[in-house]
């Protein structure tokens, strides 16, 4: 059966999910996340995208992100996955993909759902009782955009960068957002959106 071609519009919001093969980890120590964003940061630059929320768990990646050449998302990802498989299969003796298949992607067209899919993937280490707090997760944008630690390479998306606000305003916001848990159906609706390339509108 031939792929189903992935839905991508100049300047609107994707959110990328990527798994372990066979849900097997892809990180293995501090190293391996530092290299992994590191190249990140390095595609953003390179193929002009704005990378708004991350999370880098030990079997799988969440970006979201804004392209304004909708092909430069697959050539940020390649460009990611060439450097980082053959990094981990040298590290490890390993060999062959790291990875379960291509990349899972979804538009992110609604203003409600961007803000949705932030928490979404900010919250992956909490759901996963990796951590009590998504602040206690060195792994992820959730310092950044929660005012506690700024890192370079994220970009604020307009919907998230409130006209007039400033930055403690947007800060105490966001963490606002986070002192409940995010709702069951939303959860369903983000991940079942990612998992079958469905925009979320």
């Amino acid at each position: 059966m031939p792929r189903r071609p992935r839905a991508l519009l100049p300047n609107v919001p994707v959110h990328i999910v990527q798994r372990g093969a066979s849900h097997k980890a892809v990180f293995f120590e501090n190293e391996d996340y530092k290299a992994y964003a590191s190249w990140m940061k390095e595609a953003a630059v390179v193929y002009d995208i704005a990378i708004h929320a991350f999370v880098l768990m030990t079997n799988h990646i969440h970006i979201l992100l804004t392209a304004k050449n909708p092909e430069n998302v697959g050539k940020f990802m390649q460009h990611i996955g060439r450097r980082y498989v053959p990094f981990i299969n040298h590290k490890y003796g390993r060999s062959g993909s790291i990875w379960e298949g291509r990349y899972k992607s979804n538009l992110v067209q609604s203003e409600h759902y961007f803000l949705a899919v932030m928490r979404y993937i900010e919250l992956n280490p909490v759901r996963a009782n990796m951590v009590e707090q998504a602040a206690h997760y060195r792994w992820s944008s959730f310092q950044h955009n929660s005012g506690l630690k700024p890192l370079s390479f994220i970009t604020p998306h307009p919907v998230f960068n409130a006209p007039g606000s400033d930055t403690v305003t947007l800060s105490s916001n966001y963490l606002s957002m986070f002192e409940q848990q995010q709702n069951t159906q939303e959860i369903n609706t983000i991940r079942n959106a990612w998992q079958t390339g469905r925009s979320l509108t």
